[in-house]
């Protein structure tokens, strides 16, 4: 029996990407978005991302891609450079069989090992028994605001809920020099 494997995301990756996301998009709502985007906008975001070095990350099992995930920056002034924003998507068919938590696990891990000391979640229609809600609450994430009735969706209100988990010290501690979004604020000045 083959077990699932969470690697680094490639190009190659983006057809099956784009199939879950556009599901996310059609059947949920937790995206905000009404319209699935295309390949080639997939494809220009992911590229962003990994130009800016934020990690992606695929699960896969028998060489299909079961649910991706990736934390990119939460807001574009510098200021904000330790903070970045999660995003976890789980194809249909392997929803509630660990693979999201999986997938969080590893881009956790991968954000503390980069030097970012916060990762923020943006959860639509962020009822407390919604499962993205849950998976945070079981990774460590608190609760850190409600905005009400702020997407309409699906003929509904939706609220949307920002959880937060303090990484490397969160504010305790000074900015590493090392770290990635500190080099990078460097390289840019």
């Amino acid at each position: 029996m083959s077990s699932i494997i969470i690697r680094t995301a490639t190009a190659a990756d983006l057809d099956r990407i784009t199939e879950i996301y556009a599901d996310a998009v059609t059947q949920g709502t937790a995206s905000y978005e009404l319209e699935p985007p295309s390949r080639a906008e997939m494809g220009a975001r992911f590229d962003t991302l990994m130009a800016g070095g934020f990690p992606y990350l695929v699960s896969e099992k028998d060489g299909a891609v079961l649910g991706y995930a990736y934390a990119g920056a939460f807001r574009p002034r510098p200021a904000y450079r330790f903070i970045v924003e999660d995003s976890v998507y789980v194809a249909p068919e392997a929803k509630g069989q660990g693979v999201g938590l999986l997938l969080m696990q590893s881009l956790i891990e991968a954000c503390r090992a980069a030097g970012f000391r916060q990762v923020i979640a943006v959860i639509g229609d962020g009822r407390a028994d919604s499962a993205s809600v849950r998976l945070h609450e079981k990774l460590g994430f608190r609760h850190s605001g409600r905005l009400e009735g702020s997407g309409y969706k699906h003929g509904r209100w939706l609220d949307t809920v920002f959880m937060q988990l303090s990484l490397n010290g969160g504010a305790l501690a000074p900015p590493d020099p090392g770290s990635l979004p500190e080099r990078k604020f460097r390289q840019q000045k």
